[in-house]
């Protein structure tokens, strides 16, 4: 079978199992197999696939069909320019959080303008997951501090090892805990503080898509509101952020009105809401006077 037959094959049974993106995940799947970039595809496209690349690739269609999303299948995502490790130890990067770090860079800049040299601006992730959105913050800002936390010991560790890979060692300091209990005594003054908390009604999760159930209840579970995280966020920030300084937080569109009362009434001013790319309030944040 060719590489142009065992796509077209591949991509028709992930339709038929339902999969609205199944011409994109076949290629990605089989790109992954071959080790090279999907667009290498088309000029390989009448090479016949080794067997044991048909049968990897058959493997991977059916674990694609059972609901596992490509990115665990692969192991791999693309997020703000950076190829990030991923496991389901972790969320899977969406491009919609991209605009959460979008937001930091141009609210850091401003920081940056306001306070000075950039060695001085200090950026906290909270539930930094496999650490894309703190590394991404540190991929384009070199100069600055990043600290980034997790409950999840495992998470940490798939962060950790991202940071190491693409950024360097030691370029993120990770602190394994509960939101800013995680955090030293010490130095724990930020010029922002960004996250993309879980956010999501308990009772909702069982209502969403297989590929999604299949993610860490602990980084999709926001309580019985889907607001816990988010207000407890809220509610300490103020001892961790600078004057002057900012919030970040990703979270529902059907949200965003509470969460920007919870914002005013913690001394944040200046709230602003940024669009994800279907037109949706997905990020809000605000300034702390």
């Amino acid at each position: 079978m060719t590489v142009c037959e065992a796509l077209a094959q591949g991509g028709a049974a992930l339709k038929a199992a339902g999969i609205d993106t199944s011409s994109l995940d076949a290629s990605v799947l089989l790109a992954n197999i071959l080790n090279i970039s999907r667009s290498s595809l088309i000029a390989k496209g009448t090479e016949i696939l080794k067997e044991e690349n048909l049968n990897k690739f058959n493997l991977f269609l059916d674990r694609r069909i059972k609901g596992e999303c490509t990115a665990y299948i692969t192991g791999n995502k693309e997020f703000f320019g950076l190829n990030f490790r991923v496991n389901t130890n972790v969320l899977v990067p969406r491009p919609d959080t991209e605009i959460l770090v979008e937001a930091a860079l141009e609210n850091l800049k401003m920081a940056n303008t306001d306070n000075g040299a950039k060695d001085k601006i200090h950026v906290l992730d909270l539930c930094t997951g496999c650490g894309a959105v703190a590394v991404s913050i540190k991929h384009e800002m070199p100069e600055i501090k990043v600290w980034a936390a997790d409950l999840s010991a495992q998470a940490l560790e798939t962060a950790k090892e991202n940071a190491d890979r693409l950024i360097g060692g030691g370029s993120v300091r990770f602190f394994q805990g509960d939101l800013y209990n995680a955090l030293p005594a010490d130095d724990s003054s930020f010029s922002l503080i960004v996250s993309n908390p879980p956010y999501i009604p308990t009772d909702e999760i069982q209502t969403l898509s297989a590929e999604v159930k299949n993610e860490p209840f602990l980084a999709l579970d926001g309580g019985k509101s889907g607001l816990e995280i988010i207000e407890r966020i809220i509610e300490k920030s103020p001892n961790f952020i600078n004057h002057g300084g900012f919030l970040l937080l990703e979270a529902c569109p059907r949200q965003m009105k509470e969460i920007s009362s919870l914002l005013v009434n913690r001394g944040f001013k200046d709230i602003k809401l940024y669009k994800d790319l279907s037109g949706q309030n997905r990020v809000i944040g605000g300034k702390y006077e």
